[in-house]
């Protein structure tokens, strides 16, 4: 029996989608993608045989239409396909355009994309048993308490003053109380009320409470707040199971209403940061360093613990600030991870200009829940993207840090731009720090102004406004630099390929406050080189060496946590900010280094001899050490451990011995 032919490698099919837009297979051939010579006219109908027959030929095929994914995939499942199947969208990023006919090289860049293999992620489970505690002040609480009985397990919690008619019959019991605190996420909640009371049972016209307390502790799966006060959350619109609505509102009641009804059950959500806490430069010693992902977070899902944070994934609704603040990569973004997204980037910028793509191309970054749809609607309504803009869709616009814009620049994008809603549900503090810093980096080596910017709009006619702008000028060097397996890698390297393929490369660059890298500089008179820095430094930047009283530096590896100068006892530490390029290639730098100070009884190295004159000057005036008296004790400080104690046992030296010590008795 003659053996089966192996399967070609890859296809990729394209469709002109009924002639609405035309599909550049010369430049795809250029980019080295493995397309037909002429694309389909009606892939999803007429012309599904060329689909089954790619099936049958090819261990990876990938559709550019994601409008019929599902039919796709359904006719794959039917054929008992084992390979990958992808599916890109070139038609509303690309093809639909009035700059259509350029758009080549940025179906190809789109394509290739695609082709990157995403990274899987974790996610965590919430249990809801659909216990549900109704907060408010008025009728409209009891109403919407009564329509959700049905479905959940309901407490009413009124407000104290509120006047609410008493039910005919109790069906869910209605309380008094006043919320002090409040902690915990979907099926998890614990609430701590005031003035907490139940309702007298003779209450007539309205609701009487009986005597109150303060302290009593409510637990709950989920908690809809129709109080109309302060959100009992930060980032309340982000808490999983908090529904919050204000009570005047009755489409806005209603709707969180419904949501609440199908609240019961468990429910998935991604991992959505993936954190190694022997990464976090938080706090070593108990020194406060590094508190970036404090700052920023929106949610309060992080929290100190002990020389790291922790990340409540729980909690956590994925803005991705956090990673993208975070200097030593100890916080990193799962959905996708960064060096995924690094290398869909390398390879969609490779591939643009490989396809025949003279001007550079402009990323612009968006989410699927607004800025696809704002991309979808200037494709069908107005002019559609123009031909130098490549859309890269991420989870959300906060999750992009500066490894990412600088990779993007490094491998050939004449600029970013990142999309998000004109009032964004959470701050962009981090964005616009990461913004800030690489806005200071261009500047200085030659880049144009707002070479990487924020759009802010959920106006498509707006997005085309501020993306049809002049195409940014070819660019004449760019790097092919490889992804590193780790962010902080990914970081120094991008920006030093970022720097030297700028315009105009600078040695040097300084930078605000906050930078995640810089230098330690050492006042060497006053070092004494105890190395108490060494040893607190958490991302290993600061070096000694064993064989020698030796203070050396790695630039690169530095986060400007400033652990090393809050534990140095001397105040001989200042931190720096700068991005000093020379300095990064270089792996150890010394900052001090002097010669041992030797046992004056044995010979053997032990310390140094600006440690020792620093301990002698200090105790020069201590009653045990001063005077003649003092001339022995003085004599121990310049002797190793165990000689010092040899010493001690032969001279019956007894520190308690006032009579001995001071000649009192």
């Amino acid at each position: 029996m003659p053996e089966t032919p192996p399967r070609m490698t890859h296809r990729i099919l394209t469709c002109t989608c009924e002639g609405t837009m035309p599909v550049d297979t010369a430049a795809l051939h250029k980019a080295g993608l493995p397309t037909s010579a002429r694309p389909a006219h009606q892939l999803c109908r007429a012309q599904l045989e060329n689909f089954r027959g790619a099936l049958g030929e090819f261990a990876a095929v990938t559709v550019t239409c994601t409008q019929e994914a599902a039919l796709f995939s359904e006719l794959a499942e039917d054929a008992g396909f084992d390979g990958s199947l992808r599916f890109v969208n070139i038609r509303e990023t690309a093809g639909w355009s009035e700059a259509a006919g350029k758009a080549g090289p940025k179906m190809a860049a789109l394509i290739a994309m695609a082709g990157v293999e995403p990274a899987g992620f974790d996610v965590v489970s919430m249990e809801s048993g659909g216990v549900a505690l109704v907060l408010g002040a008025g009728p409209e609480a009891l109403e919407a308490a009564e329509s959700l009985a049905e479905a959940l397990d309901i407490t009413l919690l009124l407000t104290p003053g509120a006047e609410v008619t008493p039910p005919r019959r109790t069906t869910f019991p209605t309380l008094q109380g006043r919320i002090r605190k409040a902690q915990g996420y979907l099926g998890a909640f614990a609430l701590t009320v005031d003035a907490f009371a139940a309702p007298a049972p003779s209450s007539r016209g309205v609701l009487r409470f009986e005597d109150a307390r303060d302290g009593a502790v409510s637990h709950c799966d989920l908690v809809v707040d129709l109080t109309g006060n302060t959100p009992l959350f930060p980032a309340a619109d982000l808490r999983p199971g908090y529904l919050r609505a204000d009570p005047r509102d009755p489409v806005a009641v209603a709707r969180i209403v419904g949501q609440a009804a199908q609240m019961a059950g468990t429910f998935d959500k991604p991992r959505y940061i993936d954190f190694s806490a022997d990464l976090c430069a938080h706090s070593r010693n108990q020194v406060t360093g590094c508190t970036r992902c404090l700052d920023l977070c929106p949610t309060g899902a992080i929290t100190p613990a002990g020389d790291s944070v922790a990340i409540d994934p729980m909690i956590c609704a994925g803005c991705g600030q956090c990673a993208a603040a975070c200097p030593t990569g100890a916080a990193a973004y799962a959905l996708p991870a960064v060096e995924n997204l690094a290398e869909r980037l390398r390879a969609g910028l490779a591939a643009w200009y490989a396809a025949g793509g003279k001007a550079a191309p402009v990323i612009l970054f968006h989410d699927e829940g607004h800025g696809a749809p704002l991309i979808d609607a200037s494709a069908r309504l107005g002019k559609g993207l123009a031909a130098h803009v490549v859309p890269v869709q991420i989870n959300e616009a906060t999750q992009i840090g500066p490894e990412i814009l600088a990779a993007a620049l490094a491998w050939g994008a004449g600029g970013v731009r990142i999309l998000t809603h004109a009032r964004p549900q959470h701050p962009l503090d981090g964005l616009e720090e990461t913004l800030a810093l690489i806005d200071v980096i261009c500047a200085e080596t030659g880049y144009p102004a707002d070479t990487c910017a924020l759009i802010q709009t959920d106006d498509p006619e707006a997005l085309e406004t501020a993306l049809g702008r002049a195409v940014p000028a070819s660019r004449a060097t760019r790097s092919g630099f490889m992804v590193p397996g780790d962010k902080r890698g990914l970081l120094t390297l991008a920006l030093s390929e970022m720097n030297r393929t700028a315009p105009d490369p600078a040695a040097r660059v300084d930078l605000p406050a906050g930078a995640p890298f810089g230098a330690v500089v050492l006042d060497t008179e006053a070092c004494t080189l105890c190395l108490a820095c060494v040893g607190a430094c958490p991302a290993g930047a600061l070096h000694d060496n064993p064989d020698m009283p030796m203070l050396r530096f790695t630039e690169s590896a530095c986060v400007q946590c400033g652990i090393c100068a809050a534990t140095c006892p001397e105040d001989a530490i200042t931190l720096v900010p700068q991005a000093d390029f020379t300095a990064w290639e270089n792996p150890r730098r010394l900052l001090k280094e002097e010669e041992p100070f030797c046992c004056t009884a044995c010979g053997k190295a032990f310390g140094t001899r600006s440690s020792i004159a620093r301990v002698q000057e200090k105790l020069q005036d201590h009653w045990m050490f001063a005077g003649e008296s003092g001339a022995a004790r003085r004599a121990l400080l310049t002797m190793c451990d165990d000689c010092r104690t040899r010493q001690v046992v032969a001279d019956g030296f007894d520190p308690i011995d006032k009579e001995r010590v001071t000649g009192d008795l």
